[in-house]
């Protein structure tokens, strides 16, 4: 279907806006999906709040220009699904790592994270990076933790100080 000038600008707003919020990217090649396997993929983004767009790869290069994920422009080849992630980095990976375990159709091209472009083989690393739930708990274990050596370390000395004084008790009865 041809596009008109003013819906390819739409499109490249859109995805332009998208793309300036995101934290991470993931460009996918999707030949071969079923129509009902990519509505299972958008209703799993969904889920994880990863917005899913396929777009035309010129379309996609302008939109990208002037962004920090212009570095996937040269990974923009073929038929290209973008998976944009604005809450957490590793929402991407773990949402195209999860979906490709069942459907191997589904091919990671290329990461973006913080303006650095990875490859597939990064895809797992990513995809284990902590949610923002979980980097808060072990921030707060690590704040913790001298806090509760603190405590020990004083209670320590009043109960030492107990045990001397009963065994010089006990030595003298």
């Amino acid at each position: 279907m041809k596009l008109k000038l003013n819906d390819k600008k739409t499109i490249v707003a859109e995805v332009a806006e998208v793309a300036s919020t995101a934290v991470s990217v993931v460009a996918a090649d999707y030949r071969g999906l079923t129509a009902s396997q990519m509505t299972s993929l958008r209703a799993s983004a969904r889920k994880q709040n990863v917005k899913l767009r396929i777009v035309r790869n010129t379309l996609a290069r302008i939109a990208l220009t002037g962004t920090e994920y212009e570095c996937l422009n040269s990974s923009l080849t073929g038929p290209i699904l973008l998976a944009f992630a604005s809450d957490e980095p590793g929402a991407t990976a773990r949402l195209m790592r999860d979906f490709a375990k069942d459907n191997d159709k589904l091919d990671v091209k290329a990461i973006s994270l913080g303006g650095q472009l990875y490859n597939k083989s990064h895809l797992d690393a990513i995809a284990k990076l902590p949610t923002r739930i979980e980097a808060i708990t072990r921030l707060a274990s690590v704040l913790q933790a001298p806090i509760t050596k603190l405590v020990r370390t004083m209670a320590e000395v009043p109960s030492k100080s107990v045990r001397v004084l009963a065994a010089v008790r006990d030595s003298k009865q």
